[in-house]
């Protein structure tokens, strides 16, 4: 592997690209330890430093961010506003038909959806700034550290959308980066940007792993969450390239002088389809309860039983909601990004067919009746694997985010492995040996 990265390196065009797509991320990683201003930052470091300055409501979103939120950064919204966007819009697509018959018009109607997420985007920004500034303002960004309410100490007008325009514009910043690496560097841009984001976050949860703990000063934890963490990386690279491959031929065709057709292909149909949206959607959503107690301070029962069964991610009611939310969503993503039906048409229209299936319909129910076995397993592990943070922060009594969680171990492997494939096939485009040899 390491003489493949020197023949990499060695390559001038791959090589150009590889520079290139470092150069952004040196300056994507600057820009997260840029404070905005209106912030005090020493209060700011003062309480990241408490014990449960990590954890909570904002834990998922400042882990996507590579630790910019709870710093309050120009880059503190991160990525994330580009990601909601886009899940919206593909979700819209298949209920709006204007956006599906944009889909299906090819590069123009992609180009056309793409500028409608990045308008979606900005706007998106501009409501989370608003947000993180109000929480920040009141003191609920960081709850139980005694300076948390001075971290905005000047509350004028001004000061504020100063604060969430800087913040909009770092977000827009980002976007731009991540395109500039898809069109120019290595990889999905926005994929990248995401793995370096919660790559960055893993030595500080870490470390604070091993100074929490109390057996052997620590190391015995650290060996245990390391060792766990290399197990959740091996099943999911295991899960993430098995796939059921569904053979189909296409007849041959006589057009003129010439035969077209006759070739065997098949149809990969992955375990997790869904990758790793179940799991956003559900964290999303379980959030929405808290984010309403924690804005409303109220003190009634029903906030308290939110607070005690929702919000605490330990709670037996929040551990079988969120498994079963995962396994809900796993499903309805699945069935709104993969359609049967057309893929279906699609092979009769090209003369292709599945061996001892009809072509149309049969071909339809023969796709879907698969998809849904395959799905079961899918969801069923990503549950599980999202549920092993959980597990492991019962076990060890720990307040710190458990490092190796199920989404940021899916996010790094898949952005890891998609990554090296890309890089792999140019290198055999130039007859090199590649990665996976």
């Amino acid at each position: 592997m390491l003489t493949a990265f020197a023949r990499a390196f060695k390559t001038p065009d791959l090589r150009k690209k590889l520079l290139f797509t470092l150069g952004i991320i040196v300056i994507y990683r600057i820009g997260t330890h840029i404070p905005i201003p209106g912030v005090d930052y020493k209060n700011v470091q003062f309480c990241i430093e408490q014990a449960n300055a990590n954890q909570g409501l904002f834990g998922l979103v400042n882990m996507f961010s590579g630790g910019a939120l709870l710093q309050i950064t120009i880059f503190a919204l991160g990525i994330m506003p580009y990601i909601t966007a886009s899940i919206i819009l593909q979700l819209l697509t298949v209920v709006i038909p204007r956006l599906e018959a944009l889909k299906k018009e090819g590069q123009s109607g992609t180009a056309k959806i793409t500028q409608y997420t990045r308008y979606l985007t900005v706007a998106l920004a501009i409501l989370q700034g608003t947000g993180l500034v109000a929480t920040a303002r009141s003191g609920s960004l960081f709850s139980g550290c005694p300076v948390a309410s001075s971290i905005v100490p000047d509350r004028s007008i001004f000061v504020t959308i100063t604060m969430v325009i800087t913040m909009t514009a770092g977000t827009a910043l980002v976007m731009w980066l991540g395109e500039l690496i898809t069109d120019r560097g290595i990889g999905n841009g926005m994929s990248i940007l995401m793995f370096i984001s919660i790559a960055a976050t893993f030595p500080s949860s870490l470390w604070a792993i091993k100074k929490q703990g109390d057996l052997a000063g620590g190391w015995i934890e650290f060996g245990t969450v390391i060792a766990v963490g290399l197990v959740m990386v091996a099943l999911v690279v295991f899960v993430e390239q098995a796939q059921r491959r569904i053979p189909v031929q296409y007849a041959k065709r006589m057009i003129g002088r010439r035969s077209y057709g006759g070739t065997s292909t098949y149809i990969p149909l992955k375990v997790n389809q869904a990758g790793v949206i179940p799991v956003i959607f559900a964290s999303s959503l379980l959030y929405i309860p808290a984010l309403i107690v924690q804005f409303s301070n109220s003190t009634a029962g029903w906030a308290a039983w939110i607070q005690r069964n929702l919000a605490d991610t330990a709670a037996p009611i929040h551990i079988t909601i969120y498994f079963f939310l995962i396994v809900f969503f796993a499903f309805f993503y699945v069935a709104i990004s993969f359609n049967p039906e057309e893929v279906a048409d699609n092979m009769k229209k090209y003369g292709g067919f599945i061996p001892g299936i009809r072509a149309g319909r049969p071909t339809a129910e023969y796709l879907s009746y698969v998809l849904n076995r395959i799905t079961w397993p899918g969801s069923l592990y990503l549950g599980l694997i999202a549920l092993v943070p959980t597990m492991a922060l019962a076990g060890f009594g720990a307040n710190q985010n458990f490092p190796f969680g199920g989404t940021s171990i899916l996010i790094i492997v898949g952005v890891g492995l998609e990554t090296v494939k890309q890089i792999e096939s140019q290198l055999q485009q130039r007859n090199y040996e590649g990665f996976l040899r």
